[in-house]
């Protein structure tokens, strides 16, 4: 069922009955949608982002701070949710923990890129040169398109206008002080085979929270689908469990 949020700003898949219980954030590229088989038969909404699925997008670029306070809007006055992030959704997720605490009980990461353990590559000397030359006007907007298409990641050919200059914030973003700043519990599910968010680097960032514990799923890659779905339905019932009834709720 489709619910809406935030006098209508937000869309989400809605699960059980309200205030939701959960809230389940998707990854790039993706929607609400994914979530369906994780939250089944939870009180649950899983967003449809802005930019994303059957919600318009922002205005202007946006980082992920910017998603994580316009769901704050959203959320504000009910009960503390559970948020479950994957890639993208929990970058949001992460911050929404991080700023908002009041609105979080706890959070269920997959798939993350938080934190980056080698430098990122760097950009094509041809790429760079085209680059400067567009800044000074003196390369068609059409030739540094197709620089971008033949260098950029595959998200990034694929993304257009105000979506693509969501991507090269969010890419761009550091994550440290956040995570130092979570109290609540989290629960890290991630796929063995992830290329997008490796393994190695989403433990090292568990090591940064104050309570959090770290699984790796064989042979799962990044998306949701596969043993990813259950091992994260799993940890997210262990962690509603281990939380107990929100008093909040019936307040």
């Amino acid at each position: 069922m489709i619910t809406a949020l935030a006098d209508g700003r937000l869309l989400a898949e809605k699960t059980g009955s309200s205030p939701a219980a959960v809230v389940a954030l998707h990854g790039w590229a993706r929607s609400g949608a994914d979530f369906s088989r994780v939250v089944d038969g939870l009180d649950a909404v899983a967003i449809h982002l802005p930019g994303f699925g059957i919600t318009p997008e922002p205005t202007e670029a946006w980082g992920s701070e910017d998603y994580a306070d316009d769901l704050a809007d959203a959320l504000a006055g009910l009960p503390p949710v559970i948020v479950v992030g994957h890639s993208f959704g929990g970058r949001v997720a992460v911050r929404l923990a991080a700023k908002h605490p009041e609105l979080v009980r706890g959070l269920v990461l997959t798939g993350v890129p938080l934190l980056r353990l080698a430098a990122a590559p760097k950009a094509s000397a041809s790429y760079r040169a085209v680059r400067w030359l567009a800044k000074r006007g003196l390369v068609s907007p059409k030739a540094l398109e197709a620089q971008r298409q033949k260098h950029g990641s595959a998200d990034y050919k694929a993304a257009r206008g105000v979506m693509r200059d969501v991507l090269v914030k969010a890419v761009s973003e550091n994550y440290n002080d956040d995570l130092a700043r979570i109290a609540c519990p989290v629960r890290m599910v991630w796929g063995e085979n992830d290329t997008a968010a490796p393994a190695d680097a989403g433990l090292a960032a568990s090591r940064l929270l104050a309570d959090a514990s770290f699984r790796t799923v064989p042979g799962a890659g990044h998306l949701l689908e596969g043993a990813l779905v259950p091992a994260l339905r799993e940890e997210l019932h262990t962690l509603i469990e281990q939380l107990g009834p929100n008093r909040e709720a019936h307040a």
